[in-house]
């Protein structure tokens, strides 16, 4: 029996399923086990940026150890087609104003472009019923860019 062995994607390939998905996770280096969370995220074509709230355990691990992996998948309901990428490379807080403005309106973009539930509000910080706006107009959440990414996986059903 031959082994099958599942075909790496291409730059261009996995660059447009970052692009076209919005839904990650991210796998922090814990104390004794990784620890693994969701986040929405926004890719300018070079960086991807997550907004996180200001508490939870990913938090003690990001100023622990800021470096991670990040997956980003898709895939049809009976897996017969399945594409994912995984980065590994360093988080970093984004400090500049102007620049972490650009993202928030981004991610407002990304709120109404996808028409996702305003439940998702709670995940960056806000309750479900605040103007989307004030993702932007109030500093609830951490901005923070995937940098340093040392090793791509990226594979394809085949």
């Amino acid at each position: 029996m031959k082994l099958v062995k599942i075909p790496h994607m291409e730059k261009q390939e996995y660059d447009q399923l970052i692009a076209d998905s919005y839904i990650s996770r991210i796998a922090f280096i814990g104390d004794k086990y990784p620890y693994i969370a969701p986040f929405l995220y926004v890719f300018d074509g070079r960086f991807m940026y997550f907004l996180s709230t200001k508490y939870g355990h990913k938090i003690q691990h990001f100023r622990h150890n800021p470096y991670v992996s990040v997956e980003v998948e898709n895939y049809s309901s009976d897996l017969s087609t399945y594409t994912f990428v995984t980065l590994s490379g360093r988080l970093v807080e984004v400090e500049d104003a102007n620049e972490k403005r650009i993202i928030r309106e981004n991610f407002v973009h990304l709120i109404k472009d996808k028409n996702l539930s305003r439940t998702v509000m709670a995940a960056l910080g806000h309750a479900p019923d605040d103007p989307l706006n004030s993702l932007v107009e109030e500093d609830r959440s951490l901005v923070w860019k995937l940098t340093e990414v040392k090793e791509i996986i990226a594979l394809k059903n085949v």
